[in-house]
């Protein structure tokens, strides 16, 4: 029989990681969340995560831990947790510009830094599990740290579908605030995608677009 309290949970949350003793602390973090967060499963490893959720769930988001030993940051790892259709932020103390971008463009939503406020990792994930993305400090450090210049010239209305998207948590609700077509709404976001791709800079998730955007002032972290 399930306690009274338990109906005010609102996000679950599974992580892939083996540090336990970390993942202890977050969960009493979390316990005085607003709205309510609960971590619902740990998996040691990325496959034994994507056998045992083999399709996503809306109402989950995965917190993997981007290891911090020699080995370097396991991004294949990631991207196949990303790549099987999850919601993904990234909880790690590699701190460097390019792992962060990195992860961003492995299919991550958001990346939280171990040493950055627990209120951030919160709300990374009130805004993962509502489609949205988190912009942490560490994170907009490393988007405004990107040396990368160039940049794709973007349509005035391309533009606008974009922000929409970034603040909003699907293309129907952009379609819906423009007054276009969703089709219209995918049609610009193919264009933007190729046009930030011809100038070696790809960008194949929402994550990854946000990121490019906040590089090239489209937009900044308080428009989202």
């Amino acid at each position: 029989m399930s306690r009274p309290y338990e109906q005010e949970w609102s996000t679950s949350v599974v992580i892939v990681g083996s540090h336990r003793v970390v993942y202890a602390g977050i969960e009493v973090g979390f316990s005085n969340s607003h709205p309510r967060i609960k971590i619902t499963g740990h998996f040691a490893d990325a496959a034994e995560f994507v056998a045992a959720h083999p399709s996503t769930d809306r109402n989950s988001v995965v917190l993997f831990d981007l290891p911090c030993d020699d080995g370097g940051p396991d991004l294949d790892a990631l991207r196949q947790i990303c790549e099987a259709g999850h919601r993904v932020i990234v909880y790690t103390c590699l701190v460097e510009d390019e792992v962060v971008s990195a992860a961003l463009e492995a299919g991550a939503v958001s990346c939280v830094a171990r040493s950055e406020p627990e209120h951030e990792l919160t709300a990374a994930i009130h805004a993962a599990h509502s489609g949205r993305t988190h912009v942490g400090p560490r994170m907009a450090k490393a988007l405004h740290g990107d040396d990368r210049k160039a940049r794709p010239q973007l349509s005035r209305r391309e533009r606008q579908v974009l922000i929409a998207w970034f603040q909003t948590e699907n293309k129907n609700a952009v379609a819906e605030r423009l007054y276009i077509e969703p089709s219209t709404v995918a049609t610009h976001l193919q264009r933007v995608r190729a046009k930030y791709a011809a100038v070696g800079r790809p960008a194949p998730t929402k994550a990854a677009l946000v990121a490019r955007a906040i590089q090239d002032e489209i937009l900044s972290v308080d428009d989202l």
